[in-house]
């Protein structure tokens, strides 16, 4: 291979691992309502995260079988499928005409978060592929139009009836929204073939053409910040779509690939500005304190980041949300094996202890049903937060964070502590003793089980103290996969 087509792609790749990287640079916000926003989300730690559109039909990766990158996880791979490209995109958006969700009860949904201890839903109003699941008047690709067999049914603006039933169980509501949008004809102009997951011609090249699209981005966002009553959280995706400030290797790329002769990934580099800034003074505008998300892309409106799919190995130090797949993929798999309560639940526990929330992913059917398995591990995620909610919600991280098998909160703003204990998949009975090294309880502080109304026994020990539980304590644990102590007062 060409070493300068070689250095060139080293680029690209080295740049998109940096944007999506933990550590990325974090610029605070400055506007009083968004920072008081902000610590109330920090305070909710559990959300719902849910992936549905038209794609669902076929059990494939969501909008990424139309992106003409060569990857496995997004290739096309849909038995019975047109082989050609165009062939294939022409069948994937005429899903739009059999996507009839008939059983779609989102009161169900609501409820079953709502117990799970969830306590916030980011809805995907639009993916990447460009079908709204929302009634906008700026396309036809929609939920709501006539081609969509669901269109006649009484609930068929899915977004809104999806907001107003996780509303009306007390969970805030977030719009996920894609800035690409590849049915976009501004954005994949047909003049051109699309190349990548970008824009497929260069805006400053073309600036009407762009500002066309800029204008839809911004009357989409602004529907839902209108029509869809409170929203607490927009959840922008596809950090690729975002104002360059790194013109000398814009200008390095673009003369590289003209030097091999080729058109191929030209566009990555360009500037795809869509006034952000602009767009979120408009939102808040609408929707004062809104917490706004523009992933993967630094700056003043990445309100929070978004590790995706892991759990960082420390503390950020930042506003973070681990977004992770409770089962299947991001979207609707037909077979999808969940996670068990045991590991989400201890999850759920090591990024909190950290200082993040938890976004889980459920993805709907295409009947517009969960699997029963995500019920299931929802029901058990609510019986464990029941008994252990006071050491999850509205705690902050504390140094040392997590020693072996006992991770550590902090009730906000006290000298309160909690220490749980997670178990092995073969622990159901509890040890006489819990060693803790990190803390030692102030004089006189109680130290106790969540789930007991016992006050346990303390000692000092070592550097820290131990913790000694009666035998009727140790037989019957008040909740399976991790026991939370909390220590009233800790020494300072």
């Amino acid at each position: 291979m060409n070493k300068r087509l070689l250095f060139s792609l080293a680029i690209i790749f080295s740049l998109s691992l940096s944007a999506q990287h933990d550590t990325q640079k974090y610029i605070p916000e400055t506007d009083a309502l968004v920072l008081e926003k902000l610590e109330q989300w920090q305070d909710m730690k559990f959300g719902l995260l849910m992936h549905w559109g038209t794609y669902s039909q076929w059990g494939i990766v969501e909008s990424w079988s139309i992106c003409p990158e060569d990857y496995g996880w997004c290739q096309r791979k849909k038995e019975g499928t047109p082989e050609t490209y165009f062939e294939y995109v022409k069948a994937y958006e005429n899903l739009q005409s059999s996507f009839n969700p008939s059983q779609f009860n989102p009161e169900k949904w609501a409820k079953a978060a709502k117990n799970a201890g969830m306590k916030y839903l980011v809805f995907t109003t639009k993916h990447h592929d460009g079908f709204a699941m929302f009634d906008s008047k700026y396309t036809d690709y929609k939920i709501t139009d006539p081609k969509t067999p669901f269109s006649t049914n009484k609930r068929a603006n899915i977004t809104k009836e999806i907001f107003n039933a996780f509303r009306d169980e007390g969970l805030w509501a977030g719009a996920y929204f894609s800035k690409p949008d590849w049915h976009s004809k501004d954005y994949w102009w047909p003049y051109f073939p699309p190349r990548d997951r970008n824009v497929n011609y260069d805006p400053e090249v073309y600036p009407e053409k762009w500002q066309s699209f800029t204008d839809y981005t911004h009357n989409q966002i602004l529907e839902l910040l209108t029509d869809y009553g409170k929203v607490d959280i927009l959840w922008l995706d596809g950090g690729w779509v975002k104002k360059r400030s790194d013109e000398n290797i814009k200008a390095h790329y673009n003369s590289e690939m003209a030097n091999l002769g080729t058109g191929f990934l030209k566009t990555t580099r360009v500037n795809q500005d869509i006034k952000m800034d602009e767009l979120v003074t408009k939102a808040r505008q609408k929707q004062p304190g809104l917490i706004v998300v523009d992933r993967a892309v630094e700056g003043i409106n990445q309100n929070y980041l978004t590790p995706e799919n892991k759990v960082p190995e420390s503390t950020l130090p930042y506003p973070w949300e681990s977004c992770i797949i409770s089962g299947g993929g991001w979207s609707y798999s037909p077979n999808a094996t969940y996670m068990d309560g045991h590991a989400a639940i201890q999850m759920l526990i090591d990024i909190v202890c950290k200082g993040g929330n938890l976004l889980f992913n459920i993805a709907p059917g295409p009947d517009g049903t969960w699997h029963e398995g995500a019920y299931t591990l929802l029901e058990d995620i609510g019986a464990w937060i029941d008994i252990n909610g006071d050491a999850i919600y509205g705690t902050r991280a504390i140094a040392p964070y997590k020693e072996g098998k006992i991770c550590y909160t902090n009730t906000k703003n006290t000298n309160t502590v909690y220490a749980t204990y997670i178990t092995d998949k073969t622990e159901i009975t509890m040890p006489a003793f819990i060693q803790i090294d990190a803390f030692t309880p102030a004089k006189n502080s109680a130290v106790s089980l969540l789930g007991s109304n016992e006050v346990l026994t303390w000692t000092p020990n070592g550097k820290g103290f131990k913790i000694e539980l009666p035998m009727h304590l140790r037989n019957n644990p008040p909740s399976k996969y991790a026991w939370s102590f909390k220590i009233d007062q800790i020494e300072k």
